[in-house]
């Protein structure tokens, strides 16, 4: 997947958020969106994924060689954010199972893999509200590693996460990141270190 921004710009009301970004986010790369909080990089993050359309410009999105149209970009990224949820009436095996009706697991992955990646095999009947917002935050990000497509995103991923859930998110980026194109929404250097390239919202303000 390869997406290419064509003086995109974005506005509420008449604030511009951002304007003029022109940039192209490679098949394969790895892309850390910098700015300080309520700077834009959310907004910006679902123009790429399609959720939202920009005010100006033009985005382009390319898969195996072929044009795909931003209503069809859904199907093929896997995302995790704060403003995101899951079902909290759903158990942890239930919710798992219905993320993976609408994505294939990455190769060599079930439901059993997943809870056992989560460290919960005690919690797998367990109801998602009754789960901490740290154990919401794991579920969210092995969603959306574990399933196989070429588009990731993540915005904040280590929000509500302590030390020990800082290292395991960095563990599942070495598995299961490799090869995709992966946008990292970021103040933090922890979550994004691992990303070749930088965007900065404010150089677009």
């Amino acid at each position: 997947m390869t997406i290419s921004l064509d003086k995109i710009g974005r506005r509420f009301n008449r604030e511009w958020i951002f304007r003029g970004v022109e940039y192209t986010f490679q098949q394969g790369g790895s892309y850390a969106v910098l700015g300080p909080n309520g700077s834009g990089k959310s907004t910006l993050l679902q123009i790429l994924n399609g959720s939202l359309t920009p005010s100006e410009g033009t985005i382009t999105y390319t898969l195996g060689g072929q044009l795909l149209e931003a209503e069809h970009v859904f199907k093929h990224l896997s995302l995790a954010a704060p403003y995101l949820e899951v079902i909290e009436e759903f158990s942890l095996a239930e919710m798992i199972d219905f993320h993976f009706k609408f994505k294939n697991y990455h190769p060599g992955l079930n439901r059993s893999a997943v809870i056992d990646l989560l460290g919960m095999q005690s919690s797998k009947h367990k109801l998602i509200k009754y789960f901490s917002s740290g154990m919401k935050q794991r579920l969210k990000l092995a969603l959306a590693f574990c399933a196989d497509t070429p588009l990731l995103m993540l915005d904040e991923p280590t929000s509500n996460l302590d030390t020990q859930g800082i290292d395991w998110y960095l563990s599942l980026v070495q598995q299961y990141a490799q090869g995709r194109l992966t946008i990292i929404c970021s103040n933090q250097e922890h979550e994004y270190s691992f990303c070749k390239e930088q965007l900065r919202i404010t150089d677009y303000k």
